[in-house]
């Protein structure tokens, strides 16, 4: 009997087994830097930061090039970490290749999906609050032309450019909306030159509304509104601070929320694998509404 016991306890994965589960959470950024003013700083501002104070120690990396992202989460798995969170659907590989060596090892990927026992993947109905956005974006413009930049020409910016054009026909059909995409590697997230150019095409074709889904990319876009003087839409972060003058809203995704609750849940012993999906129905996506916007 209590071999049968010690059988069944050494299959049991840790989170289960443990009444207050070993909190050692580590993070890892699909992008070299976390302050893109985008995506990746709203994971730490409203996510690492929040965490931190309530006395959980986050390890965090950001990594040069894309094949540190793999080593750094087998290292850190190594050392006993976990949750480890993967910011971003760029983590997504890696996250399921490790999570298949460490079963007993709870891991999660924001902004994709890992089918695996012991992974929490998390995603966005992006186009939701995109739709918004297009609807806003129609009812501001003067030239019944507005745009979309996305970064990587990829599935996940297209729920953005399908969204936001719903959204924008939902008030006008006729409306035109202009599509471009700067690149199709992850170097598209931060290249603000190349966004500067897309924006500048888009405004000389009558364009008075830019909604950016680029990462860092989108400061580009930001300035280029400013020097034209039409308006933009953010994302992912309020990015009105940008371009006051002329941010009309930012399409937020509440990417930090979701990290913080992942961890918490963790180390108070609710967290559980599977699909968490976060939509305008649980407040997961919203247009910005504040003083500023």
């Amino acid at each position: 009997m209590r071999l049968i016991l010690f059988m069944l306890l050494s299959l049991t994965p840790a989170w289960l087994m443990a009444k207050e589960p070993a909190i050692r959470p580590a993070v890892i950024y699909d992008r070299p830097s976390k302050f893109d003013q985008s995506f990746s700083q709203a994971a730490y501002i409203n996510g690492v930061l929040k965490l931190r104070k309530d006395g959980i120690d986050v390890r965090e990396f950001e990594p040069a090039r894309g094949a540190q992202i793999e080593q750094a989460i087998l290292k850190l798995a190594r050392r006993g970490a976990q949750p480890i969170v993967g910011v971003g659907y760029a983590t997504a590989p890696a996250i399921a290749k490790v999570a298949k060596l460490f079963p007993n090892q709870a891991f999660v990927i924001i902004d994709s999906v890992v089918n695996l026992p012991n992974v929490q993947s998390i995603t966005f109905h992006e186009e939701q609050g995109a739709f918004l956005a297009g609807a806003l974006a129609a009812l501001s413009s003067k030239t019944n032309t507005i745009g979309f930049i996305g970064g990587m020409d990829i599935g996940l910016i297209a729920k953005f450019s399908c969204g936001y054009t719903q959204g924008a026909r939902y008030i006008d059909p006729d409306i035109v909306v202009l599509k471009n995409y700067i690149g199709s590697t992850l170097n598209a997230w931060n290249d603000p030159t190349k966004a500067i150019e897309l924006a500048k095409s888009q405004i000389e074709r009558s364009a008075d509304v830019l909604f950016s889904a680029a990462g860092g990319s989108g400061h580009g876009v930001y300035l280029a509104a400013h020097e034209a003087n039409i308006l933009a839409i953010g994302v992912d972060s309020n990015q009105h601070h940008l371009q006051p003058q002329n941010m009309l809203t930012s399409m937020v995704k509440k990417v930090g929320e979701a990290l913080y609750q992942s961890i918490t849940d963790f180390n108070q012993g609710r967290w559980k694998p599977g699909h968490i999906s976060y939509d305008l129905s649980n407040d997961g996506v919203e247009l910005v509404r504040d003083s500023a916007n």
